[in-house]
């Protein structure tokens, strides 16, 4: 709930920091790559060299005595080991370095997605922001996997080739140098343009369908009901089939790639075995060195490979990047400051408040109401009248339109987010039970309470036949509407924070319950600490009076309510009607003055 610090970031401030804290991974990964490549390359070509030269000492028996066996074979030995411990590693440490990269990049994008609130993340859609945080980051693996390695070790690993080729023959060097980087700039030219369209049909494709999906497990339930599963099923058979369709073009353009750089290859390779039969450099004729360097120019295909296909999905991960980076670098509706008082009495003053959300008529108008602290306010009416979009503008999920907010005298905006959040509990109309124990749930309103707590407020809320270590699973499947609202008031009652907002807390619970729920706030608020939910308590709003010497503190409370129980018990009642406040008073006055709320009583 609620807003953080926020400002108008470009992609370099996350993007460079999380580059810099797993370089020494990535950069070990980089070079386990080109040692790989080095590895390999010069395995083909000692091998090819080694047959040529052991053939050619084998003409007479006088060089086949004097011919150094041991150490090539050794080399060759020595190569093979080496190329498989540096490929084994280069997979394991460029994926771990990928995986803790998207795992931080998830993390920061979890940190930005929080405090956006409302204002930012009214119209989106779960699905949709499920999809920015785990497919849109996953598929930025390609950045390092697929093109930030290859190319790098096409680049060094050229070097170095070319460096110790220059050696025996500068022109050959040159030669193959130049036909490498040629064919390394036409793969980018051939499969970038030709699988921009794919590759972000198949990101946005891939995307829509996992949010219509998450959309028609939720719904089961509605669309069995209306009869409409098969033609919502139909439609993701139509969005699945619409990505897999862009999967099949990446495909082919992969196997068009890949065919495009043998052919390159293979006619580098036919160039380089005519210039070699003339000889390399001062041998002449060439002898084994033929071998050698016609050995080196085959293996450049281990070079040119991973780059056929690291261009033709570019476009979807850059795509993917732009989604990640708007989530990163939203800025918030609402700003906090960082230092801020301390909320103590709890007062609330709303002064001449208007409030519309974007693109919308008003909501609330010329509100002004005030709260002092210790009291138990209510605000009724018909749904629609702007009760909730008040308790919004208290939280400052939302800013108002006109008119200010004030808490223990000062504007909302003066204190911290820290502050507002400790200062304020609030009992929403969806209560959220995360996948976790109960213990942990309950943890959430207080780290600091104890088992034996805990258990006295499930007590208290008639959650005692509960055991704190019973697994709720996603949305809290083994429990009943009624226990998870009871849930939610447990977790205000372990709060102690000076001011308690409610909205419709005993919505769904028989009258009997929701009196004794209502009878357990107005005693937490009045500085008690309740009754058990076996107590008995009276609908029309009785409840235990305490002793001075009972109290604690008491704590400002701000409920909403459609049904009229309690209502002899608050200090004030509020009826709205279209955004305003057409009656206030106590039970009492309402009851003499007001017709609607006497006729709505009495039914």
């Amino acid at each position: 709930m609620g807003a953080g610090i926020r400002s108008n970031t470009s992609s370099s401030d996350w993007l460079w920091p999380l580059l810099k804290r797993h370089s020494l991974m990535m950069l070990l990964g980089l070079l386990l790559s080109l040692l790989a490549l080095l590895t390999g390359m010069g395995l083909l070509s000692l091998s090819g060299w080694f047959l040529s030269a052991t053939a050619l000492a084998g003409l007479t028996v006088t060089t086949a005595q004097a011919f150094n066996f041991f150490t090539p074979a050794g080399g060759v030995r020595a190569l093979s080991i080496a190329r498989t411990a540096s490929r084994y590693g280069e997979r394991l440490v460029t994926h771990e370095a990928t995986f803790r990269a998207l795992t931080t990049l998830r993390s920061l994008a979890w940190q930005a997605l929080l405090p956006l609130g409302e204002a930012r993340l009214g119209g989106e859609r779960r699905g949709e922001l499920l999809n920015r945080l785990v497919a849109d980051i996953d598929t930025l693996d390609h950045l390092y996997l697929r093109l930030a390695v290859p190319l790098l070790s096409f680049l060094l690993g050229l070097l170095t080739l070319l460096g110790m080729l220059a050696w025996l023959d500068p022109t050959l060097a040159l030669i193959l140098g130049t036909g490498l980087l040629f064919s390394a700039l036409c793969l980018p030219l051939l499969t970038y343009p030709l699988g921009r369209k794919a590759a972000r049909g198949q990101v946005q494709g891939r995307r829509n369908y996992r949010v219509a999906l998450l959309e028609f497990i939720s719904a089961q339930g509605e669309l069995a009901l209306f009869g409409a599963t098969d033609r919502y099923r139909a439609a993701l058979d139509e969005l699945e089939l619409g990505w897999q369709h862009c999967q099949r073009q990446l495909a082919a353009l992969a196997g068009l790639s890949q065919g495009f750089t043998i052919l390159l290859h293979g006619a580098l390779v036919l160039l380089i075995l005519l210039l070699v039969s003339n000889g390399v450099g001062s041998s002449q004729p060439p002898g084994a060195l033929a071998a050698l360097v016609l050995f080196v120019a085959l293996s450049t295909m281990e070079l040119l490979s991973p780059l056929s296909t690291a261009f033709a999905q570019l476009a979807g991960t850059l795509e993917a990047a732009k989604r990640v980076d708007d989530l990163l670098t939203a800025p918030s509706g609402v700003q906090f400051v960082s230092q801020g008082p301390t909320v103590t009495e709890g007062r609330i003053e709303l002064r001449d408040v208007d409030f519309a959300y974007p693109g919308n008529g008003p909501v609330l108008k010329g509100i002004s109401l005030e709260l002092a602290p210790g009291s138990c306010t209510v605000l009724i009416g018909k749904t629609g009248s702007g009760k909730s979009s008040l308790l919004s503008l208290l939280t400052r999920s939302w800013e108002p339109v006109h008119g200010e907010i004030l808490l223990d005298g000062l504007p909302l905006a003066a204190y911290s987010e820290a502050e507002l959040r400790r200062a304020i509990t609030v009992v929403s109309q969806r209560v959220h039970v995360f996948s976790a124990s109960l213990r942990d749930n309950l943890l959430l309103a207080n780290e600091a309470a104890t088992d034996a707590e805990l258990t006295a407020v499930l007590t208290k809320v008639g959650l005692g036949h509960l055991a704190l270590d019973a697994w709720l699973g996603d949305g809290g499947r083994p429990l009943s509407g009624g226990e998870t609202r009871r849930l939610g008031i447990a977790r205000a009652l372990l709060r102690d924070s000076p001011i308690l907002l409610l909205d419709e807390p005993t919505e769904g619970l028989d009258r009997h319950t929701e009196a004794q729920m209502l009878r357990l706030l107005l005693a937490h608020c009045r500085g008690g600490d309740g009754e058990s939910a076996g107590d008995e308590g009276v609908a029309g709003g009785e409840t235990k009076a305490l002793t001075k010497g009972e109290r604690k503190q008491d704590r400002t409370l701000l409920m909403i309510s459609h049904r009229l129980t309690a209502m002899g018990q608050m200090d004030q009642i509020c009826v709205l009607e279209q955004g305003q406040i057409v009656a206030r008073g106590d039970h009492g006055q309402l009851l003499s003055e007001f017709t609607p709320y006497a006729r709505q009583y009495r039914r």
